[in-house]
């Protein structure tokens, strides 16, 4: 495993990080998890991220279990703010009143007395920025947090909040988008503007959500229990990665990451650490047995010709336009 410090700050992180979205408190039980967890940190992932609204709150609470005994300085732990963790108005958002209470629930069920790194889920438009960054000055201050993250901000929203985060004593540090070879919106726009303030990027869905592991082809059917398939185990028809065009450009990706000597997920996973400005990939897992595949990616400096031939086979399906940071406002 390397180290990479997060943004502008003095903190390192593993370049691998463990999340836990759709995995703990839903796919898997508590043991599972656990073992995941130790697997992570064998295998040199210090960096974990989950957020508050995952499984209903369960995920955080399965985690702050997991980390159990596990010597608090030795990890990063990192969590997230906005979406509903309850049905009153204002168990949302990024008012004053939900941050604190948020980050207080989240501090219980992770069982710790701080997160390395809270991160604004998405921007509030019903908030002020003032009264948002105000609050999470004042988490810093009160200690329940060392550095303050966003995740899917459109670049003038990163503008302003570093701007007031700056006037009120701290940084942003990091900005959480999603980020893989066929998802590239952030490139033209978000990552110079996060090189320029001094973000870094901790980049989710490295694996297009499973499709870049090849595990998807054209015409067959999919593994059984994969997130993509309805009850009928066929593969589902409304997610933009299913079709025919990228399921077999993928597919001839494989022989490239043998030459590489890595596995599909492996090489998916090499590709966003390629990017300087990236200082995390995250990595999950329902069975501890696939992070040790996908930990082979950690360390890889890809052949700058092989990565020429991979945009080769994928151009034509690659997704690159930067206003599609917009779809990305509603969603966990």
């Amino acid at each position: 495993m390397e180290y990479r410090k997060l943004g502008s700050s003095g903190m390192y992180i593993s370049e691998l990080a463990y999340g836990n979205w759709v995995t703990h408190g839903e796919q898997i039980d508590q043991d599972t998890a656990t073992a995941c967890v130790q697997q992570a940190l064998d295998l040199g992932i210090t960096t974990f991220d989950t957020a508050d609204t995952y499984a209903g709150t369960r995920a955080e609470r399965t985690l702050g279990e997991a980390l159990t005994g596990v010597r608090r300085e030795s990890v990063e732990i990192f969590t997230k703010v906005y979406f509903p963790t309850g049905e009153g108005r204002n168990d949302r958002g990024l008012s004053r009143k939900h941050i604190m209470e948020s980050v207080n629930a989240s501090l219980k069920r992770l069982q710790t007395d701080y997160v390395d790194l809270y991160q604004a889920h998405r921007y509030d438009y019903e908030t002020p920025l003032e009264e948002t960054m105000q609050a999470f000055a004042d988490v810093i201050r009160h200690g329940k947090a060392l550095y303050i993250g966003v995740s899917e901000w459109t670049v003038e929203e990163i503008r302003s909040g570093a701007a007031l985060a700056r006037e009120l004593g701290f940084h942003l540090i990091s900005n959480q988008p999603q980020y893989s070879l066929l998802w590239r919106v952030i490139e033209q726009e978000i990552v110079p503007t996060c090189e320029e303030l001094g973000l870094g990027q901790i980049c989710w869905s490295p694996m297009a959500q499973g499709v870049l592991t090849g595990k998807y082809a054209p015409g067959r059917p999919a593994p059984a229990a994969s997130r993509f398939t309805d009850e009928g185990g066929k593969l589902k028809s409304d997610n933009r990665y299913l079709t025919d065009n990228i399921l077999t450009r993928v597919q001839q990706l494989k022989p490239l990451a043998a030459e590489a000597g890595l596995s599909m997920p492996a090489l998916a996973v090499a590709w966003v650490l390629q990017n300087p400005n990236v200082s995390a990939a995250i990595v999950g897992a329902s069975r501890p047995e696939q992070l040790i595949d996908t930990a082979t990616a950690a360390g890889v400096k890809l052949d700058p010709a092989l990565l020429t031939r991979v945009d080769d086979i994928l151009d034509p399906v690659i997704e690159r336009d930067p206003a599609k940071v917009e779809s990305f406002k509603t969603r966990p």
